[in-house]
């Protein structure tokens, strides 16, 4: 486990990612891309997997017609999809690759999806979280 977790702090900062936080212990990295919209995201390495995780917004009360347009846009998705977290009201982006065979390419096609969703659906992802309030 030790040597995936260094592996993929050697990837983020590679990639010029900020390590807020880090916790080899628990294989927890707290990371932040400022030019590509990324703040406090989670990464865990829990053998055997790596999951990815971003807090987008929260959701104010059951919305069928929010849920609806974040399934259609999950098909766009490059890597990783919309989900709910376990109280329903908070939309996070969540992506999970296999840790044994994970290199520097898969791990920024993942990041990048992300920013690239980030700028491309943000005006909606605004929209969805003015109506949580």
């Amino acid at each position: 486990m030790e040597s995936y977790f260094n592996q993929v702090k050697d990837y983020l900062l590679d990639l010029d990612y900020i390590i807020k936080y880090e916790n080899k212990n628990d294989g927890v990295f707290v990371v932040d891309h400022e030019s590509n919209g990324i703040a406090d995201m989670v990464i865990g390495c829990a053998d055997p997997i790596l999951i990815v995780e971003q807090f987008i917004f929260e959701i104010g009360e059951s919305n069928e017609e929010v849920f609806r347009q974040l399934l259609q846009k999950n098909r766009d998705i490059i890597h990783g999809a919309f989900v709910l977290d376990e109280t329903g009201r908070r939309v996070i982006f969540r992506d999970t690759l296999q840790l044994e065979n994970l290199d520097l390419n898969e791990i920024e096609a993942t990041l990048n999806s992300l920013g690239l969703l980030l700028s491309e659906y943000s005006d909606q992802i605004l929209k969805f979280s003015k109506q949580a309030v």
